[in-house]
């Protein structure tokens, strides 16, 4: 009852907003990003909400599914329907649970053919009937002359369906529709028709996560006049009794493999509204949630609500830019406010990585962590425009997760609770310590703690036994050994600082000593981080350009990753010879003459600039790498470079996948002048602003404004900073300062000021040159 109270309550306070939507919710384009490899959708979602409800645009199989690993391409003309889970921007492909099919006229209980309509269920659509904005999306499906609206709560997806007169009304339900790996994904599913009305089940798949279960409650605001459950798959023989589902005509529930449920509704005088709730916990569960949130079918209320939610959320930034800028900024801050999502029923109930149900107490469990890619910026980002119960509910799953976990480590690429071992490094470890050395504790930090070290101790997972006993990972045990090292190398600093900052000298000591692993792969001689043997030796014969199977990388190349060690980038510049080697090596890197080709068949490698890739993440710390050489107006030339060809405002505005939130947090952080380059340092390095001011509203009712004087195209260097109108001569600004509240203000200029931060002392931290 008091959820119930609290949902009225939003949709009232929702009814009383202006009928103008912000201008932030207005800049919102949910489009940039859905054409090449962007990867996101643009259906109707909540903050983080475990309902993102999309349009599926083809059939998944196989060999196609990285293109549609959102579900929906820009490119294509007709759609199949509307499934209520979708990654947004992930470079791997899963969900498009319970696709929702409207249909006008014949029912086809098979999907179309790609590109040919009229071949099974699905309808062409033109662009110019399409809407979408945060919360809502809508289309008009030609073939059946339907309009089809969405919106949605955090559990629940809402549709309103407009259909032609004179036409009978039906609904598709294909519990067979999946992204990714089409066939005998599904492993078992269940329809059944309540004596209520309501339409439950669920389905177990092996996709990308092994065994993951979902259910769903359903209502309608109009009861069909007939409802027809059948098994497409062949049914299963058992001797000794008849198969299940084989006269599904004659009972109010179906398992098998291959359900789909036809909703006849007759000729319709006014819109039908849907409404569909999940649960990872059970159907039981499904319909808590669908009466919770969505108690009634007002569409156009709970729309309302859930632009309130959005308005509330993108409002932790205000911004004054152009209209380009505006669109690309907010439409960043919206990606990045899509995960982790939640992944818990409405009292707590929820599935972890055990496999079973548990009951969250005291926080919400949220799960889809890409982590590989979002510790660098997207978690950073929600710090500072979600730092209390958003990131303690991050730390807290997280760390619920280890205790879940049957190998006692935490998340590397979860989501729904389930783990799929996807990409390298132990990358909560610093999305935790990040958190706990900005002062945000809303957990139990000796907990945390014990799972970072759980985590980084754990031979059996990525070769940590070598790690351990070499101080590097050998890639003739393991083909992503030279990637590997250094990565572990900077989560292991990150344990160390939180260790030592809660007074773990012990812990501190040891992973202090981890950090500077990173040494081990790097030759001098060469000048690049290079795969090494068990024998100690270096690989041979080496090529810096070099990616792919075997290489030793992991969706890169030494070009890319011989700069990652962000705890101490000054300990690279002593080994390359000092700062001009430093900037000549990036110099280098950018400037290259690379053919695409030789990338051709390395996942993941796009926005090309030389050898600096911004479609993936190992680049996106580099153009910010002069400023440890004391030259931070080449860091200025650099990103105005990388600002102006990898983003637009377009559906192909993004030259990468967005990870998440990753692309899209890069550019915020990059948008307002700084980054964070090494998280738990509690440093941003200094940039330049794309935008002519912006103002962050913490939490405590402060304000951090930054603000741009003679901002324009002609101006692409710093003249000069100041922190609360006083000289900044440093090249980093620290969180605490942001956390104060004030003003950081840029001077711009046609020319650079090559003083301007590049005295040793001006740069920002290192292990190797530590003294503060």
């Amino acid at each position: 009852m008091v959820v119930k109270t609290s949902v009225l309550a939003l949709i009232l306070a929702a009814a009383a907003v202006a009928a103008e939507p912000s201008l932030a919710y207005r800049s919102v384009d949910p489009f940039i990003g859905t054409g090449e490899d962007g990867h996101t959708f643009p259906g109707a979602t909540v903050p983080f909400g475990m309902v993102q409800l999309s349009p599926d645009t083809q059939i998944r199989h196989f060999k196609e599914s990285y293109k549609w690993a959102a579900g929906y391409r820009y490119e294509d003309s007709t759609m199949l329907g509307f499934s209520h889970t979708h990654f947004s921007g992930a470079g791997h492909s899963d969900l498009g649970d319970f696709l929702v099919v409207p249909i006008s006229g014949e029912v086809k209980l098979d999907p179309m053919e790609a590109g040919q309509p009229g071949s099974g269920y699905g309808s062409r659509f033109s662009h110019s009937s399409e809407v979408a904005h945060p919360g809502y999306y809508a289309v008009t499906l030609e073939d059946y002359g339907v309009r089809a609206e969405l919106t949605a709560t955090t559990r629940v997806g809402l549709h309103r369906y407009t259909f032609p007169a004179g036409r009978p009304a039906h609904l598709l339900l294909d519990l067979r529709s999946v992204i990714y790996n089409y066939s005998g994904k599904v492993l078992w599913s269940r329809v059944r028709v309540r004596e209520n009305g309501a339409v439950t089940g669920m389905r177990e798949t092996r996709g990308w996560a092994p065994g993951r279960q979902l259910c769903f409650a359903m209502r309608f605001s109009k009861n069909p006049v007939q409802t027809q459950l059948m098994d497409r798959e062949p049914p299963v023989e058992y001797r000794g009794f008849k198969s299940p589902g084989t006269n599904p005509s004659d009972t109010a529930s179906i398992e098998g493999r291959g359900l789909v449920g036809v909703f006849d509704f007759g000729e319709l005088n006014a819109p039908l509204v849907v409404k569909l709730a999940l649960s990872t916990v059970s159907e039981e569960g499904a319909l808590a949630n669908l009466e919770a949130e969505a108690p009634g079918f007002d569409f156009d209320a709970v729309q309302t609500a859930a632009r309130t939610a959005w308005e509330t959320a993108l409002a932790a930034v205000d911004v004054k830019a152009s209209e380009n800028t505006l669109k690309n900024f907010y439409t960043g801050v919206y990606h990045a406010l899509l995960a982790p999502s939640v992944a818990m029923d409405v009292d707590g109930s929820y599935r972890g990585p055990d496999n079973q149900v548990h009951r969250a107490n005291g926080f919400t469990f949220v799960s889809t962590f890409s982590l590989w890619d979002t510790y660098r910026a997207e978690q950073p980002l929600m710090t500072l425009i979600q730092p209390d119960r958003r990131t303690n509910d991050v730390v807290r799953s997280l760390v619920d997760s280890q205790q879940k976990s049957p190998f006692g480590i935490l998340p590397v690429w979860q989501f729904q609770g389930i783990e799929t071992w996807c990409m390298i490094g132990y990358h909560a470890v610093p999305v935790i310590a990040d958190a706990y050395m900005k002062g945000i504790r809303g957990y139990d930090a000796d907990a945390a703690l014990k799972a970072m070290v759980a985590s980084a101790t754990y031979g059996p997972y990525g070769h940590l036994a070598d790690y351990m006993k070499l101080g590097y990972v050998p890639t003739d045990r393991d083909p992503e050994g030279a990637s590997k090292t250094v990565e572990y190398a900077f989560d292991d600093w990150t344990i160390a600082r939180m260790a030592k900052a809660m007074g773990r000298a012990d812990i501190a000591a040891e992973f202090s000593k981890r950090a500077g692993h990173w040494r081990n792969s790097f030759d001098p001689a060469q000048g690049f981080l290079r795969p090494r043997l068990a024998s100690g030796a270096f690989a041979e014969p080496f090529d810096p350009a070099r990616a792919g199977a075997n290489s030793g990388f992991t969706e890169g190349n030494a070009w890319q990753y011989s700069w990652y060690q962000p705890q101490d980038e000054a300990g690279l510049i002593q080994l390359l010879g000092g700062d001009e080697k430093l900037v000549a090596k990036l110099d280098a890197m950018f400037n290259a003459k690379v053919d695409p080709k030789e990338y051709a068949d390395v996942e993941d490698i796009s926005g090309m600039i030389g050898q600096y890739i911004h479609g993936n993440e190992p680049s996106h710390h580099l153009a910010y790498l002069y400023n440890y050489a004391g030259q931070p107006w080449r860091t200025q030339e650099r990103l105005k470079q990388i600002v102006d060809s990898q983003y637009r405002p377009a559906p192909n505005g993004l030259v990468g996948n967005d990870d998440l939130g990753q692309m899209s947090a890069w550019l915020v952080f990059t948008s307002l002048g700084f980054y964070p380059v090494a998280p738990a340092s509690n440093e941003y390095i200094i940039g330049r602003p794309f935008v002519e001011n912006a103002t962050i509203h913490l939490p405590d009712g402060k304000e951090f404004r930054i603000t741009a004087e003679g901002l324009r195209d002609a101006n692409p260097y710093v003249a000069s900073v100041l922190l609360n109108g006083k000289p900044l001569a440093r090249a980093y600004l620290r969180h605490e300062e942001i956390l104060a509240g004030g003003e950081l203000k840029f001077v711009m200029s046609d020319r650079p000021n090559k003083s301007w931060a590049s005295t040793a002392n001006e740069r920002p931290f290192s292990i190797s040159t530590e003294a503060r």
